[in-house]
């Protein structure tokens, strides 16, 4: 059973709990920082401006990081992200503790949190990539994205608890202690060999990350693909809370419940896509995704009923979790170990810069237009992936019994 078999590999199942107990460290953070700046500054333009420098932060780290992962071992550069991060968020939390808001402090978190995201994203990947055979990929992704679901989850709810009773400074020092954590628990772990070792530094340089990928038209086209569904999910958190409140007259009750469907949505997708992989064909699955979530987004576009507006968010975090799940299984079953890395940080980077500019100009056509025309793009996003997945896969060298 593949459950069993992937629980058993101490590799993974210590590696799969630093990402959980990481990413609801990370969770907080995120949650908390957002609603610190908002309450600090009584400003949405300075928490905008919080959110594009740390996307921004991951895009121009993305060459470098997919470079440092294909060049050392996966697991040391897991740990940097670990430590590279509670270090420098110690200092933070010392600047704010004494001093209280420091709005460069935020500033310098945004960086961190930024760049330590896309490297670590790049990084553990690529480990698991690494150290797992190929047919425990799928259930693998599928662990990870319950990891992601259930840490965002419970941060979600934990960070405003905390920041209501405490502060944000405690917020990061549960942050640092969960990176400490996750530290030891990798540690523990026997370290996989660096792919590229004996190559030389041009060889395992960005540059040559980006030639492959462009040689390799197939797994181009399936990275491409796997961006659609990141940028969609910016795109409904910026549309989401205009909605409920302008198209569906909803209150901020409303708004958790569908949010909270969107979520549970998501978990339901990494209990479920592991089983889906092991019986269906891999390119079934993501074209079936894609036109469930067209199907969903043109209903909230057309119709404006709550009740249907939490089913079809639902849909929405399912299609768009089983999506990530499946698309990043095919791509660790085509691209070489040696590029695993950088083609990883190509797609995330390239994903963060699009949703930059993507999220201001759905701000701008939900204020001209009204919330529900944000539904109708991210209709047109997901159909364009249902085509292009349905002719990609069937007619290139993607087709396998894993496709």
């Amino acid at each position: 059973m593949n459950i069993t078999s992937l629980l058993g590999r101490r590799e993974f199942r210590n590696f799969f709990l630093a990402d959980i107990i990481s990413g609801f460290g990370v969770g907080l953070t995120t949650v908390g920082a957002n609603w610190y700046m908002l309450q600090s500054t009584h400003s949405n333009k300075l928490v905008g401006m919080y959110l594009t420098v740390n996307v921004l932060a991951g895009f121009l780290m993305s060459p470098l990081a997919g470079s440092l992962t294909d060049r050392f071992s996966r697991k040391q550069v897991i740990l940097w992200t670990f430590l590279g991060r509670a270090l420098p968020m110690s200092l933070i939390a010392l600047v704010i503790g004494y001093s209280g808001f420091n709005l460069w402090a935020m500033y310098g978190l945004a960086i961190l949190t930024g760049a330590g995201w896309i490297t670590y994203m790049a990084a553990s990947r690529s480990y698991v990539q690494a150290v797992l055979p190929e047919e425990l990929l799928g259930t693998a992704n599928s662990f990870i994205e319950v990891s992601l679901q259930v840490g965002m989850f419970a941060a979600g709810a934990i960070s405003g608890i905390i920041l209501n009773y405490t502060g944000f400074m405690i917020i990061l020092v549960i942050n640092i202690i969960m990176f400490f954590v996750a530290v030891l628990l990798v540690a523990a772990i026997k370290a996989d060999s660096p792919v590229n070792k004996g190559i030389n530094e041009e060889s395992a340089g960005f540059s040559n990350g980006l030639e492959y990928i462009w040689k390799h038209k197939s797994i181009l086209s399936m990275g491409i693909i796997s961006i659609l569904p990141l940028i969609v999910t910016q795109l409904f958190n910026v549309s989401s809370p205009d909605y409920v409140s302008t198209v569906l007259r909803a209150n901020s009750v409303v708004y958790g419940f569908v949010d909270m469907g969107y979520g549970i949505g998501g978990l339901a997708a990494g209990l479920i896509t592991g089983y889906l992989i092991n019986h269906f064909k891999n390119k079934n699955i993501i074209v079936f995704f894609f036109t469930l979530a067209t199907i969903g987004l043109l209903t909230l576009y057309w119709t404006h009923v709550i009740p249907l507006t939490y089913v079809c968010t639902f849909s929405l975090g399912l299609s768009n979790s089983a999506l990530r799940v499946v698309i990043n299984t095919v791509l660790m079953h085509r691209v070489d170990k040696k590029f695993m890395g950088r083609a990883t940080s190509i797609w995330n980077g390239t994903a963060q810069l699009i949703e930059v500019f993507a999220s201001t100009l759905m701000g701008v056509a939900n204020d001209k237009f009204g919330a529900n025309i944000g539904f109708l793009w991210m209709a047109v996003i997901m159909l364009i992936g249902a085509v292009w997945s349905f002719i990609m896969l069937n007619t290139t060298k993607l087709r396998s019994k894993q496709v």
